[in-house]
């Protein structure tokens, strides 16, 4: 078995998702490693990294209402707010998501479903400069 690691940075633009599924199907090609797993890790706790349909972009959309609705920026029991009023939802909307992804490769390629891409969600308003981990393990 065999493990190589690629640092990975994305610029967003603010609030909302980010497909990166080029990026990590990149990596696994650059790794020359033809069956495995790949996993990405985001290093941050205002953001996260999810599995979504790719195919049209109304879902994506759904998904940012709801979280939306489920964690207000508003709410009114957070404490946590030096960092202004999207610093505490944006640390509940990633635990409530994932901060790493995992997906199996053959023959070099990701085994990803028709629709589904992955993506880099930015919970916060500002834009920001993301670090992600990507390592693929595999023969």
């Amino acid at each position: 078995m065999t493990v190589k690691h690629f640092d990975w940075e994305h610029e967003t633009r603010g609030k909302g998702l980010y497909e990166i599924t080029e990026a990590i199907a990149r990596r696994v090609r650059d790794s020359g490693l033809q069956q495995g797993m790949v996993t990405a890790f985001c290093r941050h706790t205002s953001c996260s990294l999810v599995l979504m349909e790719n195919a049209d972009p109304s879902a994506q959309r759904d998904l940012e209402a709801f979280i939306g609705h489920l964690v207000p920026e508003d709410h009114p029991d957070f404490e946590h707010t030096q960092e202004g009023p999207d610093d505490m939802p944006s640390h509940i909307r990633m635990a409530l998501t994932r901060s790493s992804e995992q997906i199996p490769f053959a023959n070099g390629r990701m085994l990803l479903g028709t629709w589904q891409g992955v993506f880099l969600w930015e919970h916060r308003r500002a834009p920001h400069h993301r670090k992600i981990v990507i390592s693929v393990i595999g023969e």
